[in-house]
Parts: structure tokens; sequence; C-alpha cells
């Protein structure tokens, strides 16, 4: 224990007597500065701000909800991240015990992982054959 404390005290020593040196220094550089006749010059720098501009931010709302599920078709579509599959498959087994009317189609994304990779031609086909979308987005 007698240990312990002495150490902590002369980690404690050094310490405060290293931060009063650097204050030391410091003022006895400032000291010469202004003996030699002014300020030391200091380089000049340029700061930039990381954060830059965001773009503005367009609201798109988000579609009426549907009155009935009956007779609609509802499109699940899995993009592709590490468990969405399960999770499409799921949710398409709950929809066809709980809502046997409606119609589901299960698409799976082929062109790559995230919803910017969903092919145009699968929009197309949504917008026109289905009533609903459910995207599995992951993460």
């Amino acid at each position: 224990m007698k240990l312990r404390i002495a150490v902590t005290t002369v980690l404690c020593l050094g310490l405060v007597f290293g931060v009063s040196m650097l204050s030391h220094q410091t003022h006895a550089q400032g000291k010469r500065a202004a003996l030699s006749g002014g300020p030391a010059s200091m380089p000049e720098i340029t700061v930039l701000n990381p954060m830059g501009t965001p773009p503005p931010i367009r609201l798109v709302p988000q579609a009426p909800r549907l009155d009935t599920l009956d007779g609609k078709t509802i499109y699940l579509i899995n993009t592709g991240y590490i468990g969405t599959d399960r999770f499409m498959d799921e949710t398409a087994k709950w929809f066809r015990a709980n809502y046997p009317e409606t119609s589901i189609v299960y698409r799976d994304n082929q062109s790559g992982a995230g919803l910017s990779s969903l092919s145009d031609a699968l929009w197309a086909e949504i917008a026109e054959k289905g009533d609903a979308a459910i995207v599995g987005l992951g993460h």
C-alpha cells in the first residue's frame, strides 16, 4: 500500500512540474519575441469546414393506405441484404395464412444489394400490376 502511495505521489509531482516547465518555456518564448521587436511570425494556414453543405431534402409523402387487402396484389421485394430472404419468406407465409384473398408476389433482387439497385423493369411491374410493395431494406 505504501509503495502504491509513493508511486502515485511521484507521478503527480512529475505531472505538476512537467506542466509548470511547459508554462515557463512558453513564457520565455513570449519574452524573447517581445524583446526581438514583436510577435513571432506564424505561417498562415487555411482551415476548411469538414461538414460541407448537405443537399436540400426533397420530402416525398407516403402512399395512401389501402382500405382492404382483399383482392389486392402485394409485392414482397428482397433487396439482397443478409437475412432479408428469411424475413420475406416468413412475411409471405404470414400474408398467405392471414389474408388468403390477397395475391403475394415475391421477388429477389438479382442486380445487387440495396434499394437503389432495383431494376426499372421491376418498379414498372410493381406500378402496373401491384397495389402495394414491401421492400426488405436490411440492417
